[in-house]
């Protein structure tokens, strides 16, 4: 059985991104947008490539209510849905793994998804996505950090696919304004109190937006809700409360929730990372090279929005090195920033460390 697929987005604004996001989702039997106000041609750009498209204007504009408008153009006799925002796009040969790993009891499926790149180009932050689903099963629901939920009368029981092999990577537009995205997550957390999830979100927000008390108040609420049990996520709040104390100057409590962090989730570099960077700062280097090794230790990366590419890059190996170099340890912080080199070839100024530390190394030797 040949199954139907359609992309499916809400757009505004966006027309520098509509010809790249379209070449990579045309693979799809049908592609359709929802035009929620654009002023800039956008509208004007998805008609001329004949996607299936319509234009509607919000008072009071949410991402659920925008996304499930936008499910009401898919075509009826479409099989799987694919939601793909503007400034996405898939790699190619994305469909045909889709279709032939798709079956009747399929319900949904988890894909690649690279959310930011680094400078250099290599990835950033990567996790496994969810935004395709069976036709007329699920709904979306939450002002903002939106997601799919089952319409009610339909079957639970269904299969999830996991699908490493499709890629889907995110270019985002950092011109683009997200101070919306507070109200939203406060009026979600309003309409649903008891949702861990938003809870974390909003407190990560109020971190965004410098209010550090109120950070610290919604993030302490997350930790208490009985369905907030996601280990990495919980670890995400500590983190962040963490955070919020040091820019409120109390290093202390820092040091105190970054440890909480580690043992919510210590097989995550994150929050030891966190941990050996604030030693490093009170230039407690046997503290921090004890947290780095630790965190070094770990090798697996784990799949989920919170793990950072800081954490896995050169930066660990580095200052690593750094802290052998304050101990008077040569031969560790030679070995350490070698390891470092590894990962970023071309940084001169490991380079650079290197010679410093096999020379003094050399001259320690000398003198025995």
């Amino acid at each position: 059985m040949s199954y139907k697929i359609c992309v499916y987005a809400i757009a505004k604004n966006e027309k520098k991104f509509i010809e790249r996001w379209y070449n990579s989702v045309k693979e799809a039997d049908y592609v359709c947008v929802l035009d929620t106000g654009s002023t800039d041609g956008s509208y004007e750009k998805f008609k001329e490539l004949n996607i299936i498209c319509t234009q509607k204007q919000y008072s009071n504009f949410r991402f659920d209510v925008a996304r499930n408008d936008s499910m009401e153009l898919i075509p009826k006799d479409t099989d799987i849905c694919v939601c793909v925002d503007i400034d996405e796009m898939f790699e190619p040969g994305w469909s045909k793994i889709l279709r032939d790993s798709w079956h009747d009891g399929v319900g949904r499926a988890r894909y690649r998804y690279t959310w930011n790149f680094n400078p250099d180009g290599s990835e950033g932050v990567v996790f496994m996505a969810d935004k395709v689903h069976k036709y007329g099963m699920f709904k979306w629901t939450y002002p903002v950090h939106e997601i799919l939920t089952l319409i009610d009368g339909f079957n639970s029981n269904f299969e999830t696919l996991n699908l490493p092999n499709i890629q889907l990577n995110h270019r985002a537009d950092n011109t683009k304004s997200r101070a919306s995205y507070l109200k939203l997550l406060e009026l979600s957390v309003k309409e649903n109190p008891m949702d861990d999830r938003n809870v974390h979100y909003l407190g990560r927000e109020y971190m965004f937006h410098g209010e550090y008390d109120k950070a610290i108040k919604t993030l302490k609420r997350h930790l208490t809700l009985p369905t907030a049990n996601w280990d990495a996520e919980r670890s995400a709040s500590l983190r962040y409360i963490a955070q919020c104390y040091s820019y409120k100057g109390n290093i202390n409590k820092k040091i105190e929730y970054l440890h909480r962090a580690v043992l919510e989730a210590d097989y995550m570099r994150e929050p030891y990372y966190e941990l050996a960077l604030t030693y490093y700062g009170k230039r407690n280097f046997l503290m921090s090279a004890f947290y780095f090794n630790e965190m070094l230790k770990i090798k697996e990366r784990a799949l989920n929005y919170m793990s950072t590419p800081t954490c896995w890059n050169s930066s660990g190996y580095d200052y690593l090195s750094m802290c052998y170099y304050y101990l008077g340890q040569y031969d560790k912080a030679i070995k350490a920033v070698e390891n470092a080199i590894i990962l970023s070839p071309n940084d001169e100024r490991l380079i650079n460390n290197r010679k410093i530390f096999i020379d003094l190394n050399n001259n320690k030797n000398k003198m025995k």
